[in-house]
């Protein structure tokens, strides 16, 4: 954590200098701390960034206590399904079959590049994302969020326990059920469920898919290896209707715990 308390401001980009700050970032963590690189990356410049940014939206939240210039701090891409259809697809379709949420009849938001600077990991900083996030969908009505969440390294048998207590134990509804695409699939199913140490396998997930399984988040069937960005990926799916409401009045008063500036 930065030695000053922070001082947040969460705001949605408006300028192309904006959504520079959130791919800079972006680099920082999936580049220089991860290991990601590939035809979307930009090293002279120092970005993360694809053909997707500019028909999203970009959510970023700025630490004004750090200095110019490097005061993003997390950051979250969202695309409408406005956006979507105007781009041509989601970015998750580029993994995922998403046939059964597009034919649900429920409104979509697709969750992308979330990224927390290393310095505020652990305190504030994602449920500052998470009620500007929730705030943004009940301002559109949003039903589903949906999209890519990833485990670090490409070897699905080094996470084999996450992984599989996923499979087993929060697999999506059927109806609203994502699928890898058939060339893609690997199996989530790596071990028995008997043999299944929920504790531990939860102590191995990801912050960000943890914090999903709180909102009472749901996988769909299958895992994608994104050799690219040195990752193995599931589509997470949240229901917003079946958040617990103790869950959302907890990450409100997490986000109100540092000050916003």
């Amino acid at each position: 954590m930065p030695k000053s308390s922070p001082c947040y401001e969460l705001r949605i980009a408006e300028t192309d200098d904006d959504i520079r700050d959130a791919q800079r970032l972006r680099y920082t963590v999936f580049v220089e701390e991860l290991g990601a690189d590939g035809a979307n990356v930009d090293h002279a410049a120092r970005l993360e960034c694809d053909a997707y940014d500019p028909f999203c939206d970009h959510l970023i939240l700025y630490d004004r206590n750090r200095p110019a210039g490097d005061q993003a701090v997390g950051a979250y891409r969202v695309m409408r399904e406005d956006q979507a259809a105007a781009f041509g697809n989601y970015y998750t379709e580029t993994e995922f079959d998403l046939t059964a949420l597009k034919t649900s009849g429920r409104k979509l938001l697709e969750l992308g590049r979330s990224c927390v600077h290393a310095d505020y990991r652990g305190g504030s900083a994602l449920s500052q994302l998470w009620v500007g996030l929730m705030k943004y969908s009940d301002a559109l009505e949003i039903d589903i969020l949906f999209g890519v969440a990833s485990f670090h390294g490409t070897d699905p048998d080094a996470i084999a326990l996450p992984l599989s207590h996923l499979h087993h134990s929060h697999l999506a509804p059927e109806e609203l059920r994502t699928r890898v695409l058939p060339a893609h699939f690997t199996s989530a199913d790596r071990m028995p469920a008997d043999r299944i140490d929920p504790r531990a396998a939860m102590r191995e997930m990801p912050p960000l898919i943890r914090a999903y399984l709180r909102l009472n988040g749901k996988i769909g069937e299958g895992a994608f290896i994104d050799h690219a960005f040195n990752t193995v990926d599931v589509c997470i799916i949240v229901d917003l209707h079946q958040v617990p409401p103790k869950q959302r009045a907890t990450y409100e008063k997490l986000a109100l715990r540092e000050g916003r500036g």
